[in-house]
């Protein structure tokens, strides 16, 4: 099992030592990047329109989804009317009035309206979607395959703690209720961490060289001594 004790000699992008922790006093902190990623936070994000909305770079456009997801909350969660009614409803109507505006239009003026474009999805479009899809189905039956047969203890340890977690903070929150904090979530945390990212670097890569030497003293004393459930001899 791979050790973490690489991240510990974290320096600084200067290639000195850094000094100082979030508060300015611990060693260990710069360099360190959430995720290791390479570039900034907008290049991780994918460096698009999705990137620019969750960053903020589009104010209105940031502000409308925070407002409409308000808005859906309000609607599902307080007025108790069933997802699938709504969803329904929604579409009628607005075929309804997108029909009635079109024949408006041909009555008064004699004429058709413009055109809509064609919505149809292109061959290239459909086969880059299920080789993305393919990918990320053989990584997860890879690592469902590595927790399964005792390979990853900390890979198990991980989604053990992440399914409890999600039981625990469901019981307390309907879907819709958990929906809504995620969008809102994921609109505010990037960023805001867009923002401060040398200060919440800083931190995260104090607190993830500790949590590195606590981790590196259980694997030496504890998960190094767990025998493995299955021996390769019995394959063989």
């Amino acid at each position: 099992m791979d050790n973490s004790g690489d991240s510990c000699n974290i320096v600084d992008r200067d290639g000195e030592a850094d000094s100082s922790n979030c508060s300015g006093g611990g060693a260990g902190g710069a360099g360190f990047k959430l995720f290791n990623r390479p570039g900034s936070v907008h290049l991780f994000m994918g460096g698009g329109k999705a990137a620019d909305l969750l960053l903020w770079k589009r104010r209105r456009v940031s502000f409308g989804v925070i407002v409409v997801a308000t808005v859906a909350w309000l609607i599902f969660e307080r007025s108790g009317l069933p997802f699938l009614s709504v969803c329904a409803d929604v579409l009628l109507l607005l075929i309804v009035l997108l029909f009635l505006r079109a024949n408006y239009a041909a009555y008064r003026n004699n004429r058709q309206l413009n055109t809509l474009p064609e919505l149809e999805l292109s061959e290239e479009m459909v086969n880059n979607a299920a080789a993305s899809f393919r990918v990320k189905m053989n990584y997860l039956l890879l690592m469902a395959h590595d927790i399964t047969v005792g390979k990853d203890f900390k890979l198990f340890f991980q989604v053990v703690v992440c399914l409890w977690l999600l039981s625990a903070i469901g019981s307390y929150f309907s879907f819709v209720t958990l929906a809504y904090i995620g969008t809102l979530l994921s609109i505010t945390v990037p960023a805001l961490y867009s923002r401060y990212e040398e200060r919440v670097d800083k931190c995260c890569g104090v607190i993830h060289k500790k949590l590195s030497q606590h981790y590196k003293i259980v694997d030496e004393n504890v998960i190094s001594r767990i025998p493995r459930t299955l021996s390769k001899d019995k394959y063989t």
